[in-house]
């Protein structure tokens, strides 16, 4: 999977608001690899505002330091069921 900072590399001269072939078309452009493409296409066919919405849409994975196997371990913590984060003791 591709990180926000690998889709929006390649949409910087991009002018908004762009419709999602926009996007597509100048990621293509610019030369994006296979990955950056396919997380483009599976964005929602509307009108973006801002690359802000872009990055927002895009099937990437905006935290690339955190792996499903991260997310897994912290969903199976007991510790602490049912507590909102901020009332925790620890």
């Amino acid at each position: 999977m591709v990180t926000n900072a690998e889709v929006l590399r390649y949409l910087t001269s991009l002018d908004f608001p762009a419709s999602k072939d926009d996007i597509v078309a100048e990621a293509d452009r610019a030369g994006a690899p296979q990955d950056v493409l396919r997380a483009l296409r599976a964005m929602p066919p509307v009108d973006y505002g801002n690359i802000d919405e872009v990055a927002r849409s895009a099937h990437t994975n905006p935290h690339p330091e955190v792996t499903p196997a991260d997310l897994a371990a912290r969903a199976r913590d007991r510790k602490h069921p049912q507590v909102a984060r901020h009332l925790r003791q620890s």
